[in-house]
């Protein structure tokens, strides 16, 4: 929970981001490093932290349990108010359900695959006062895959968005690229376009982590210095900052945006 109590999350909206590594001390080195985070016990259990910039949440990190044959990676979780429904929503409709739903401190958490094989949790239960976009949490979560609109009819079905009912997400369909909102502000981006022949995993249909910093040269250069690797800095989608991906010498891939 976070300094200022538990919060209930908007349903079908992404609720948390978090690491799963092989070495949890060596994980909170590199992410203090680059990004300037300090660390501090989660509810979950001693193999988990949370991740604070500023006093505030914005990302978790916990230790890969050896038995959970899942790659090193950056996952988005995603609101449901019953974990073992949206299981099988996600079976129904041909998608894979990986791990759980299992407990973990206080909710239900579960990992899955869409159909494209782009992993993605889910949570239900309370959460930290965190939301895409606001303060230091992520400035962008970006899925990636072949087609956008029918990546955006799986998730409506699973997660419920565009329902009409109270308390979700809403979608629109802008300039090629779906766009969920949680009633306030854009909370996650759906991308399409030519991924399936690509080798680079960095364009395999997935959801990427935007996070915001200051001084995208220094954060590319301390990662270097860290053990990472970084792609060379570019403009962002809009034009009106710039981006790099960074992969940590675990594998983790994640993005930077400066405004």
């Amino acid at each position: 929970m976070s300094a200022h109590g538990p919060a209930t999350p908007v349903r079908g909206a992404p609720c948390w981001v978090s690491l799963m590594a092989r070495d949890l001390d060596a994980a909170q080195e590199f992410y203090s490093a680059v990004l300037g985070w300090r660390f501090r016990p989660a509810s979950l259990g001693e193999e988990f932290s949370v991740a604070m910039a500023d006093g505030e949440p914005v990302a978790g990190i916990g230790a890969l349990a050896r038995n959970y044959q899942v790659a090193v990676a950056w996952t988005s979780y995603f609101a449901v108010a019953d974990a073992d429904d949206t299981a099988d929503r996600i079976r129904e409709r041909g998608a894979t359900v990986a791990v759980g739903p299992i407990k973990l401190g206080p909710g239900r958490a579960a990992l899955a695959a869409d159909p494209d094989g782009a992993t993605f949790g889910f949570w239900e239960g309370q959460t930290l006062a965190w939301s895409v976009g606001q303060g230091n949490a992520p400035a962008c979560l970006e899925l990636r895959t072949r087609d956008a609109f029918a990546a955006a009819i799986f998730y409506a079905e699973v997660f419920g968005w565009a329902s009409g009912e109270p308390g979700g997400c809403e979608v629109t369909y802008e300039h090629d690229q779906v766009i969920v909102r949680d009633g306030t502000h854009t909370v996650a981006t759906l991308r399409g376009g030519g991924v399936e022949d690509a080798p680079d995993p960095r364009v395999r249909p997935r959801w990427h982590v935007h996070f915001p910093v200051q001084d995208i040269e220094k954060v590319t250069a301390a990662a270097v210095a860290a053990g990472g690797t970084v792609t060379p800095v570019t403009a962002t989608a809009d034009g009106e900052g710039s981006q790099a991906v960074i992969r940590d010498p675990d594998g983790g891939l994640f993005t930077v945006v400066s405004a």
